[in-house]
C-alpha cells in the first residue's frame, strides 16, 4: 500500500465521519421518532396532546413520516443522490412533518415544537455555514404559519398567543448560532488533531528510519526486559536476524540481560565487553533509563569495539599520511640537489670507471627515491575525479593498442573482450587509464613463467540483477602466494628490488574515489586476476507532480 493511497483512504474516512455517518445517525433517530409517535398515537387513543384536533391528518403524517424515514435510511446507505441534496431534504421534511404534527395535535401543548430545536441543530452539524440559519428561518416561519392558520380556524384548543411562537423562533436561531459555533470549533480542533497526527506519524517514521540506519546497535526494553525496539545494526552485531519486538532479552542474549540487571542494581558500574561467539564480535553495551507507559524501561547502545578501533586506526593513518607528505615535500629539495650534483660529477673527466659506477648507483637510487616521493605526494593530494560515461569496448581497444605500442609487450600478448558489446561505465578516463596501466605493468613484470608465453586478458562483463559491470585484468603467470594476498594492497609492500610498493595501493585508492572496488582473485586457469567492480549506472529520476 503506497503512501499516496493511504493518504487518500484517510481523507475519505475523515470525510465520511463528517458527512455520511452523521446523516445515517439522523436517519436512525428519525425512524425511532416516527415509530414512537405512531405507536403512542395508536396505543393511547385518549392522549390529549397527540392528534387530538385532526386525528386523521396526524395518522397520515406519522405514516408518511415513517415511510420517509425508511426511504431516507436506504438512500443514505446507497449515498445516492448527493450528500447536500439528501441532507437539505431531510431537514426540510423534518420541519414540515413536525409542524404538521403540531397542527394536528394540540399545538404547543404537545411539546413537539422542542423537536424542531434538535432538527435545526442536526442541520447545523450536517451542513455548516449559512444553511443552519436558513433552517432556523424556515422552522420559525412554519411555526408562525401554523399558529396563524390555527387561529384562523378558531379552534378552541389552540391559543392565539404568539409569544410562545416568537420565543420558539428565537430559540431556533439561538440553537442554529450556538451549534454553528460549536461545530466550527470542533471541526477546527479535528483538523488540528489530524495535522498533529500526521506530523506525529511522520516523526515516528523518521525516528524509526534514523534508529534503523544508526551505526550503533539500539535495543529498547520495558520493565520486564522484553524488547520493544531493536534496529538492524543490533541484529547484525548479536547475529540474530529473526529478533522481533516482544521477545525476551534473555532469549536474545543471556549475558546482555545479566549486564542489564547488574546495571540496574549498580548504575555507576562500568560495563564489560560482550563477546558474541557466533560472529566473534566484541561489543561494549551502554545502558540508559527510559520511561515508558508501563514502567521504567531501558535503552541499550551496542558499540562494536572492532569498528571503534578501525576508526581510530584510520585517524592515525590520516595523521601519518599528512606527516609523511610533509616529510616527502621537505626531502624533495635536498634530493634534487643530490641528483643535480650527481649528474655534474658524472660528467667529470677525472673519474675512473669505478667512480662512474658509484655515481650511476647514486643516480639510480635518487631516481627511485624521487618516484617514492612523487607517489606519496599523489596520495596526499589526489587529483579531483571527473567521471564521465565510457564505452568500454572502444576504450579498451585504444588502451590495448597504446600499451602494446609502448614497447612493454607485443600486440599479440594483450587481448580484450567485452560482453555485451554496449557496456558502459561511469569513471574518470585518465584515472582509469592510470589504474589499468599499473595493473598491466605488474602483469608484465611479475607474470613471467618459464616455458609459457606471457598473456594479458582484459575481460569486461555485466553480472547480477543490479547490472554491475566488472573488469578483470588477468595474466597466465605463477600467481600470488596466498600468504601475500592480504598484503599486496598495503602501502610500500613489494616483492621486487626496484618497485616502490605503492602501485596497487594507489590503484585501489583511485578506484574507491570513483565508487569502484579493486580486489584480487586467483585466475581460474592459473595466474592472477585483478577485478575492478564498477557501481551500476545511475538513471535520472523524473519528478511526478502530485
Amino acid at each position: 500500500m503506497t503512501a499516496e493511497y493511504e493518504r487518500e483512504l484517510s481523507g475519505l474516512q475523515v470525510q465520511d465521519a463528517l458527512t455520511w455517518k452523521p446523516l445515517r445517525l439522523l436517519t436512525f433517530y428519525r425512524l425511532i421518532l416516527a415509530g414512537l409517535l405512531l405507536v403512542i398515537f395508536i396505543s393511547i387513543p385518549d392522549n390529549s396532546a397527540l392528534g387530538v384536533q385532526h386525528p386523521r391528518i396526524y395518522a397520515l403524517v406519522c405514516t408518511g413520516y415513517l415511510a420517509f424515514a425508511l426511504l431516507a435510511g436506504f438512500t443514505a446507505r446507497l449515498r445516492h443522490p448527493g450528500y447536500e441534496l439528501q441532507a437539505t431534504t431531510h431537514i426540510l421534511v423534518d420541519i414540515i412533518a413536525l409542524t404538521l404534527l403540531m397542527f394536528a395535535g394540540s399545538g404547543f401543548a404537545s411539546s413537539l415544537g422542542i423537536l424542531l430545536l434538535i432538527t435545526v441543530a442536526a442541520g447545523s452539524i450536517l451542513l455548516p455555514g449559512r444553511m443552519p440559519f436558513l433552517f432556523a428561518a424556515v422552522a420559525t416561519m412554519a411555526v408562525l404559519g401554523e399558529q396563524i392558520y390555527s387561529n384562523l380556524l378558531d379552534t378552541s384548543q389552540h391559543t392565539t398567543d404568539y409569544t410562545q411562537s416568537g420565543l420558539l423562533g428565537l430559540a431556533l436561531f439561538a440553537t442554529a448560532g450556538l451549534t454553528y459555533l460549536l461545530v466550527r470549533r470542533i471541526r477546527e480542533s479535528e483538523a488540528l488533531a489530524r495535522r498533529r497526527g500526521i506530523d506525529l506519524a511522520n516523526l515516528a517514521k523518521l525516528n524509526a528510519l534514523i534508529v534503523q540506519r544508526l551505526q550503533a546497535g539500539i535495543i529498547v526494553t520495558d520493565h520486564e526486559n522484553n524488547i520493544r525496539l531493536i534496529n538492524e545494526t543490533a541484529r547484525k552485531l548479536l547475529d540474530v536476524p529473526a529478533a522481533e519486538s516482544g521477545q525476551s532479552l534473555a532469549a536474545l542474549s543471556a549475558s546482555l540481560e545479566e549486564q542489564l540487571q547488574q546495571w540496574r542494581q549498580q548504575p555507576d558500574s562500568e560495563p564489560s565487553l560482550l563477546v558474541n561467539v557466533s560472529n566473534t564480535a566484541k561489543l561494549l553495551p551502554h545502558f540508559t533509563s527510559l520511561g515508558i507507559a508501563n514502567g521504567q524501561g531501558s535503552l541499550i547502545f551496542l558499540e562494536d569495539t572492532a569498528s571503534l578501533a578501525k576508526q581510530a586506526q584510520q585517524q592515525k593513518l590520516a595523521s601519518l599520511g599528512r606527516l609523511t607528505a610533509s616529510i616527502a615535500h621537505e626531502i624533495r629539495n635536498p634530493l634534487g640537489a643530490i641528483s643535480h650534483a650527481t649528474q655534474l660529477l658524472d660528467e667529470s673527466a677525472a673519474l675512473n670507471n669505478g667512480d662512474h659506477r658509484l655515481v650511476s648507483i647514486i643516480g639510480a637510487h635518487t631516481h627511485r627515491v624521487n618516484s617514492v616521493i612523487e607517489n606519496v605526494l599523489q596520495l596526499s593530494r589526489p587529483d579531483a575525479s571527473l567521471p564521465q560515461e565510457i564505452r568500454l569496448e572502444d576504450w579498451l581497444q585504444q588502451f590495448a593498442d597504446e600499451f602494446s605500442h609502448s614497447g612493454i609487450c607485443l600486440p599479440e600478448q594483450i587481448e580484450y573482450s567485452v560482453s555485451p558489446h554496449d557496456l558502459e561505465i561511469h569513471m574518470d578516463p585518465s584515472q582509469l587509464h592510470q589504474v589499468l596501466w599499473n595493473l598491466c605493468l605488474n602483469a608484465v613484470n611479475h607474470g613471467n613463467r618459464d616455458g609459457v608465453p606471457q598473456k594479458i586478458l582484459l575481460s569486461a562483463s555485466s553480472s547480477g540483477s543490479a547490472a554491475m559491470v566488472r573488469l578483470d585484468i588477468m595474466d597466465n603467470g605463477p600467481g600470488i602466494d596466498t600468504e601475500m594476498v592480504d598484503k599486496i594492497f598495503e602501502p610500500f609492500f613489494t616483492t621486487g628490488s626496484s618497485g616502490t610498493g605503492l602501485g596497487l595501493y594507489i590503484s585501489r585508492e583511485i578506484c574507491e574515489s570513483n565508487q569502484a572496488r579493486l580486489e584480487y582473485l586467483p585466475a581460474p586457469g592459473g595466474g592472477s586476476c585483478f577485478r575492478i567492480q564498477f557501481p551500476p549506472p545511475t538513471r535520472p529520476t523524473v519528478a511526478v507532480a502530485e
